[in-house]
């Protein structure tokens, strides 16, 4: 079967020479230059490939370096000793250097005429696809245009068979080949549309964004455990809040997150702003280089649902406990029918959601049992996302950031015994410790009692 790209017209060739480009082998790690030269001394053609020669031209670095060849699996294999082949439905070889992986893939072929090939397709979706060809085949079997650009290590030009430099110098991002058929080989093409133009900062050719919302149903369909994976590489790579808005103004965010795209329908304007500063709090965490979980953040994407189902079971006379406890189960539970999340990170953002409800019971013994709870911190960083539910809420979060600051014996002293939840009265009120005088030279340094 004959795949929809080849009868596509593209542009001619253009070959952008090294006086031309501002890629440098400087900015190309060690072990890429070492696979493509050692291909290329063995007589095979060698180029870097895909986001690395993208980045690379807009003066970013690439995470990864991926190399496309002319040498089969089996020939790389030959030429390396630390190589290893992976994949089924698309056969790779991956150098490794330490923890450094680069992945070969020889140049993919466009039909099959002879029966020779290692292709399978079903309903339109590529299963199996082992057939080797040339570089113009190979390019225009890429995705996006701005990825299909070649690096040549022989004399450090950028090959470009598709308009790929335009596309850059456009800043747009378009598909190669017709865009429902290209969804429909692998639907998870259309996130990667969402994060490539959140990333980079393109807008989505008209073309390309046009099946969004006839094949977006197509994700249900995709493997879960993928499309986690692709929700990563969204949310936790430093564009996410960008991701998110792209995600909803495609129209694809209730086919990934189906309780989200809901609780926002709604309307509620505190919810949105605790996911878009929940988000914006990840985007400045990653550019700090600082960790973060993907627990807290699925955490925040669906707590709205979360919230809404156990308020709504707890107004038809539900336990408490027993209401958050189903609430969080239902929703985690439809979640992973789409998302794969793993089970780590489902029951830490099961414990964040059951912890809210006893942030409002200010009462000595549980006052403290919360805190020295294991979740405790990210628990009240959820907290403090939720300031803009309501008043209370802000003034709850401002008590419990003040109470964390005391020590536990002047905690102790203003908490009743017993009692109510936050609401059914005034806040206790806590006040620091007073501050012991100094002594230097008989002259006490500063004043007593200050709060």
């Amino acid at each position: 079967m004959n795949l929809q790209p080849r009868t596509v017209t593209t542009p001619a060739l253009r070959i952008v020479s090294r006086d031309q480009h501002i890629i440098s082998r400087r900015n190309i790690s060690k072990a890429a230059l070492r696979v493509l030269y050692r291909l290329n001394e063995a007589g095979y053609a060698a180029y870097l490939v895909g986001g690395a020669v993208r980045d690379l031209l807009l003066g970013t670095q690439p995470k990864d370096f991926d190399v496309a060849t002319n040498a089969t699996p089996d020939e790389v294999k030959k030429l390396f000793r630390n190589c290893r082949l992976i994949g089924r439905r698309f056969r790779l070889a991956h150098v490794v250097f330490g923890p450094e992986i680069i992945e070969v893939a020889t140049f993919r072929g466009l039909g099959d005429e002879d029966g020779e090939g290692d292709r399978h397709i079903v309903d339109g979706r590529i299963v199996r696809d082992n057939i080797w060809g040339s570089i113009e085949e190979d390019a225009v079997r890429r995705d996006f245009r701005i990825n299909a650009m070649y690096y040549d290590i022989s004399d450090f030009s950028v090959r470009d068979y598709v308009g790929g430099m335009q596309d850059l110098e456009d800043r747009v991002l378009r598909l190669i080949g017709d865009p429902e058929t290209r969804y429909r080989e692998d639907p998870v093409r259309m996130l990667r549309a969402v994060r490539l133009a959140a990333k980079l900062d393109l807008r989505i050719d008209a073309a390309a964004m046009a099946p969004f919302a006839a094949l977006g149903p197509l994700l249900i369909e995709a493997a879960p455990a993928r499309l986690f994976d692709e929700s990563l590489k969204m949310f936790l790579g430093g564009h996410g809040v960008k991701s998110f808005h792209v995600l909803e103004q495609c129209g694809l965010l209730k086919f990934l997150f189906p309780a989200t795209a809901r609780a926002l329908a709604r309307g509620d304007q505190a919810l949105r702003a605790l996911v878009e500063r929940g988000l914006e709090n990840t985007d400045a965490r990653v550019a700090e280089g600082k960790s973060v979980t993907p627990a807290f953040l699925f955490a925040v994407l669906l707590w709205g649902e979360v919230r809404d189902q156990a308020h709504l079971a707890i107004g038809q006379g539900a336990d408490d406990n027993e209401a958050w406890a189903r609430a969080t189960d239902k929703v985690v539970t439809e979640q992973c029918q789409r998302v794969a999340i793993p089970r780590r990170f489902t029951f830490t953002m099961e414990e964040i959601w059951l912890l809210q409800p006893r942030f409002e019971q200010i009462q000595r013994k549980r006052v403290f049992r919360l805190m020295a709870h294991p979740r405790f911190r990210a628990a009240f960083d959820f907290l403090l996302l939720r300031a803009d539910e309501s008043m209370a809420m802000r003034e709850l979060g401002q008590w419990w950031a003040h109470a964390q600051q005391l020590p536990q014996d002047v905690l102790a002293s203003a908490l009743p015994v017993s009692g109510g939840k936050a609401g059914d009265g005034a806040m206790p009120v806590v006040k620091s410790a007073p501050r012991r005088r100094r002594r230097a030279g008989g002259k006490s340094g500063s004043k007593p009692g200050s709060t």
